[in-house]
């Protein structure tokens, strides 16, 4: 498995706040795009990924990510939202048969590469199993898991960031404003059955309009999703 590098100059504060979210029983669609501000082929797909929050079955039954890679970084300009770790993931796609190969702009639905944006497709298809319900409370920076297994499982936890913006000066995408949504800002992951919690006291500040979460589920070593759950922090 990867390891995680994950480097943040600060963080931010999270209020004293309750909430709770879940999935459906359904199976979640989850979109994740593999990115980077140094890729000249990837604002189109980052805007696409954008318009998903007007989607009403966003944090429904829909999840989108995007994982800013950093092999993109040493021409020109450096990602801000880049890690080390989000290209090992992708590249451990690879390894899984996951995907054909390590790219951006790249898209994985439902642990699938995905290839219709290329053509045009908008539609995304939803899954058709029904792992059952995932269900996700906060209260006072303490973030707990639920969901009806006995097997032993990964519960991975995502800060999203919504509304940012870079103003490109070098690389490919040289005097460009570019703009983000569902940008993985930090992740972590947490082994156990059925429940699972860890600490949301604070979570990284990238000057972004809104944070969101994600939460998804996959069997040790593998990176295929069992179920998904998202939602807005504030």
């Amino acid at each position: 498995m990867y390891r995680l590098w994950l480097i943040f100059i600060c963080l931010l504060p999270a209020p004293i706040l309750a909430l709770e979210f879940s999935s459906d029983a359904g199976k979640t669609t989850v979109v994740e795009l593999y990115t980077s501000e140094g890729c000249s082929s990837c604002p189109p797909a980052d805007k696409w990924l954008s318009s998903l929050k007007s989607d009403p079955d966003l944090f429904k039954t829909l999840l989108p990510m995007a994982f800013h890679v950093d092999y993109w970084d040493g021409l020109g300009w450096s990602d801000r939202f880049a890690s080390e770790a989000y290209s090992q993931r992708q590249r451990e796609m690879v390894r899984q048969g996951i995907l054909s190969q390590v790219y951006t702009p790249g898209f994985v639905v439902n642990s699938r590469e995905w290839r219709g944006w290329f053509n045009g497709q908008t539609t995304l298809k939803k899954p058709d199993s029904m792992p059952g319900i995932l269900s996700v409370s906060l209260n006072d920076g303490q973030l707990a898991i639920r969901f009806d297994s006995n097997e032993t499982l990964m519960a991975h936890v995502a800060v999203l960031g919504m509304g940012l913006g870079s103003e490109v000066e070098a690389g490919e995408n040289r005097g460009r404003r570019l703009e983000h949504d569902f940008v993985v800002l930090d992740k972590r992951q947490l082994s156990g059955q059925q429940y699972w919690q860890t600490s949301l006291a604070a979570w990284p500040d990238k000057q972004q309009q809104q944070t969101a979460i994600a939460v998804w589920l996959t069997r040790p070593g593998s990176l295929e999703v069992i179920q998904a759950a998202g939602g807005y922090l504030e």
